[in-house]
């Protein structure tokens, strides 16, 4: 059977598919609060009905944390692996959300009908999305495309403790030829986006303590070092004119990019103006020889998060305090080591601290960059066929953010990842008044049915 009748089953499917997405949805599994831990098995275990319902071999997994959810399909052809999070974000502040958000509902808007509610794009929508394509495919051809593997984690919103030892211990029975993932977007809210390299993140808090006690400034002012004043030189010395990081070493495994990849950026034609516009800025403000999509998909960065010391409520208080601190990230890229740059950012900072002044460095997560390589058919594959739906020429792209679950698929399973999702700019993930398209989760669908149509 062709591939137009899975299409058209999908077409035909939409309204019992956002009814399904729906039911998801209404269960409210944020997995950083220990309150909602029932409401998380939940989720898995509706998770693996649905399978389940479709045949698959699915089942829940016990961790120390939330459930995996793993489901298994036979066949013939490549095996891919699917990867979605079940889990959300906390709600809070709860005062700025539109409606109840686990009372999920179709919205019409100025640009479309969308679905609202929280997880609807991240990742509930996305990961429904790849299982409606395997329903439709079920529906049509009486089998699934390929053999296929289906992962679901519910810690994702919380730093994914479990994963790891998870897919060490179960390294066998994961590993595919290549792992699919579905918790990005298109760019620019229009152009289908296979996404090739993402930044690494590293955490560094910084605190500095100078006298004992807080001081009076008056009596102690000129005479006693101010740990403020330390810090603020020390994160100030981070960048120098050009916007180049001057910590020791931290450019060493940075690659450049490809002749062929810088083609296919500058074919996206994006318009950094808009970009910055849109958060009312308008100049770039990074490396001066960089252009605005470089600097966010393929350059590494040091951000200053945030910044705490002295007396910062209302009115005026002449304190000379006691202690300042910092909380700094760096977004890493190709081969950067985060651990050596950890070290040598440490060292850095030490260097330039006054004999009367202590530093504690407490580290915040320490993830590498993850880099596909696109070798394998599945990219050039998707890529080929997901025009057809969208309109638009698909386009091999960077992340400015971090996923690390794709480097650990390389790092403990040995396989690439294939990141494609239907997400936009606009969806507010994390934020309130979350949403999904409705043309995203349809489109979406049907992208991933022309994708495993076109890889099987």
């Amino acid at each position: 059977m062709s591939l137009d009748a899975t299409l058209a089953r999908i077409d035909a499917d939409l309204p019992d598919a956002l009814d399904r997405l729906m039911a998801l949805l209404r269960i409210p599994s944020i997995s950083t609060d220990p309150a909602y831990a029932a409401q998380c098995k939940q989720a898995a275990d509706w998770l693996v009905a649905d399978l389940q319902g479709l045949g698959i071999a699915a089942e829940s997994r016990a961790t120390p944390g939330h459930p995996m959810v793993v489901g298994h399909v036979e066949g013939d052809g490549p095996h891919v692996l699917f990867y979605g999070h079940y889990d959300v974000q906390p709600v809070d502040p709860l005062n700025l959300w539109h409606r109840d958000p686990f009372d999920p509902a179709i919205e019409d808007t100025p640009k479309g009908r969308v679905i609202r509610a929280r997880g609807a794009a991240d990742d509930k929508g996305q990961l429904m999305s790849f299982v409606e394509a395997c329903r439709a495919w079920k529906a049509v051809h009486g089998t699934m495309p390929c053999r296929i593997t289906f992962f679901f984690e519910g810690e994702e919103e919380s730093g994914s403790p479990s994963l790891i030892p998870f897919m060490e211990a179960h390294k066998d029975e994961l590993k595919a030829d290549i792992a699919l993932i579905c918790d990005t977007g298109l760019f620019e809210s229009r152009v289908p986006a296979i996404i090739t390299q993402l930044r690494g993140l590293l955490g560094e808090e910084i605190l500095l303590t100078g006298p004992d006690k807080d001081l009076h400034s008056g009596m102690y002012g000129g005479a006693a070092i101010n740990p403020i004043r330390v810090l603020t030189k020390v994160l100030a010395n981070l960048h120098d004119d050009r916007c180049r990081i001057q910590v020791p070493h931290f450019y060493d495994g940075v690659p450049e990019l490809t002749p062929e990849m810088q083609a296919q950026w500058q074919a996206l034609n994006f318009d950094h103006a808009a970009f910055l516009g849109d958060v009312g800025l308008s100049i770039p403000a990074g490396e001066q020889d960089r252009s605005a999509l470089e600097m966010i998909w393929s350059r590494p960065t040091a951000e200053i998060n945030g910044i705490k010391g002295g007396y910062t409520g209302d009115g005026f208080k002449t304190v000379l305090p006691s202690k300042a601190s910092a909380k700094v990230s760096f977004r890493l890229v190709g081969q950067q080591d985060p651990h050596k740059i950890r070290a040598h950012f440490r060292s850095w900072v030490q260097a330039q601290l006054p004999e009367d002044v202590k530093v504690e460095f407490h580290g915040h997560g320490a993830s590498p960059a993850g880099q596909m390589t696109t070798t394998h058919p599945a990219f050039e594959s998707a890529r080929a066929v997901l025009g057809a739906e969208w309109g638009h020429e698909a386009a091999f792209a960077g992340c400015g953010g971090s996923i690390p679950v794709a480097g650990y698929f390389k790092s403990i399973l040995g396989m690439d990842s294939m990141l494609v999702g239907w997400g936009k700019d606009d969806d507010q993930i994390h934020s309130p008044n979350e949403k999904y398209d409705v043309e995203s989760f349809h489109k979406g669908i049907r992208s991933w049915a022309r994708i495993l149509d076109a890889i099987r």
